[in-house]
């Protein structure tokens, strides 16, 4: 793939392989979309980018441009290398799921980014391990001094995107969060679609 736009539909998922040196580019086509992110070691799909060890390794809850994301194995799997966005990430959430909806009253099938990640590295004929923790790209969950958090819509602007860099060959997998109960997506909280380069 080389400086092909692809879709990330709304309320689903995509992967892509992403070379060691490589870029990929991930847009908020319509701004105020979460776009929950993984990285897997291409040869080895137990080897993935954990939020814990990035918190650890970059001694901060957010990273930054010329941060590293490091893998389970403490290795840089990703370089955030530009961010046009207010930089406002989220590294703590975990990807929502059916047993999430559940908790939020939901009774039929729902969709889910736990569902989209098995379903983008599917399309690759990979299968995850289990769900890692995403990073949560322009999910806005400000918190407070005793811990209190909150959900609220996100600060980017349409077009906004972040560029990573692969430290190693791998898999990137990205999903437009299907999140409409809680304010987390803008636009009334109707997901919408991403898109993504990879070059």
């Amino acid at each position: 793939m080389s400086d092909e736009t692809v879709t990330v539909p709304a309320r689903g998922g995509k992967a892509a392989h992403v070379k060691k040196g490589q870029h990929i580019k991930i847009i908020n086509t319509h701004g105020e979309q979460v776009v929950d992110t993984w990285a897997f070691n291409a040869d080895d799909v137990a080897e993935f980018m954990a939020m814990d060890a990035t918190r650890a390794y970059n001694q901060r809850m957010v990273p930054k441009v010329g941060d590293h994301l490091v893998t389970n194995q403490r290795r840089p799997i990703l370089t955030l290398v530009e961010d046009t966005s207010p930089g406002v990430h989220d590294t703590q959430m975990a990807a929502c799921d059916r047993w999430r909806y559940g908790l939020l009253g939901v009774k039929e099938y729902h969709d889910n980014c736990a569902d989209n990640l098995t379903a983008g590295l599917g399309e690759l004929g990979l299968k995850e391990t289990h769900t890692p923790a995403p990073l949560n790209l322009f999910m806005n969950i400000p918190w407070t001094p005793d811990g209190g958090l909150s959900f609220e819509a996100p600060v980017t602007k349409p077009g906004d995107y972040v560029v990573f860099k692969a430290e190693m060959d791998c898999v990137v997998a990205m999903s437009a969060c299907p999140q409409d109960l809680l304010p987390i997506n803008g636009k009334g909280g109707e997901p919408t679609e991403a898109h993504f380069e990879v070059y």
